[in-house]
């Protein structure tokens, strides 16, 4: 019987180990993550609370006070973010790739994969919760600005702050992975390129509907940019075939090491 009780109390603390160690090793993905969604569930509260309330009158007081500090806000801290970030990922830039040991660079190719996880789901989170309520709002309210509530989220903030994260993750992994480093990863560009691009794409599809195409269809032609600047996700692919392939090689490379 005790000996039946040692070995359930071993089990037990053998699988909270192994769930204390799955959470030590991704805990970017789940603090990061975590904290992409309470911002996007704050925002989403705050747009269904005030939009129809304070929001539908661009040249009311009310819009004036609630909204358009959110704008100036937002643009203040994503410019902040983007420029600090990168700068310090610079300055602390690794010298000597050949200074960084197999494990070290193993190690940083899964914290890359953990900054593609978390900007994957700030992506899902936009996805599912701000596009289509962006034309639903157009379709049943008079545009009377292009900064309306639903796009003051999405234009202003959301796309934007997924430029603001590729940017320092672009210059991290160019400059602490070797593989990486010295060169540029052509189809990570493309990828980071098409989501900036998308910024000034949308000033284009607001002129559009300012001067000439009132009426809010998905199909539209000036909305067409916004599907071919998406398409560079499709990047994705050759990037992730330089990052498993670099990976594999590393892990046979530390498996071998092991053995001998």
């Amino acid at each position: 019987m005790a000996l039946t009780t040692t070995q359930a109390s071993v089990l037990a603390g053998s699988a909270d180990s192994k769930l204390a160690g799955h959470f030590k090793r991704n805990r970017i993905v789940y603090i990061l993550g975590s904290i992409l969604l309470g911002i996007g569930l704050a925002y989403r509260i705050y747009l269904n609370t005030m939009a129809f309330s304070v929001g539908t009158d661009f040249y009311s007081p009310e819009f004036q006070k609630y909204w358009m500090p959110v704008l100036y806000g937002e643009i203040l801290v994503l410019g902040l973010f983007t420029v600090c970030t990168s700068i310090y990922v610079w300055l602390t830039r690794e010298k000597d790739a050949s200074a960084i040991s197999t494990e070290l660079e193993l190690s940083r190719y899964w914290k890359l994969l953990s900054f593609l996880s978390v900007i994957g789901i700030w992506v899902a989170a936009i996805a599912t919760n701000a596009v289509e309520s962006d034309a639903a709002w157009h379709q049943v309210t008079i545009r009377d600005t292009d900064f309306t509530p639903t796009h003051i989220f999405i234009f202003y903030f959301a796309l934007p702050a997924l430029t603001a994260f590729l940017i320092p993750v672009f210059i991290w992994t160019h400059t602490r992975i070797p593989a990486f480093m010295n060169k540029i990863s052509v189809p990570f560009l493309c990828v980071v390129l098409g989501i900036f691009m998308i910024m000034p794409n949308y000033g284009f599809n607001e002129w559009g509907h300012t001067f000439f195409y009132a009426e809010e269809l998905f199909a539209a032609p000036v909305h067409w940019g916004f599907v071919f600047l998406g398409w560079s996700l499709f990047f994705l692919v050759p990037l992730g075939v330089q990052i498993f392939t670099n990976m594999a090689r590393l892990i046979a490379k530390t498996t071998a090491d092991y053995s001998d």
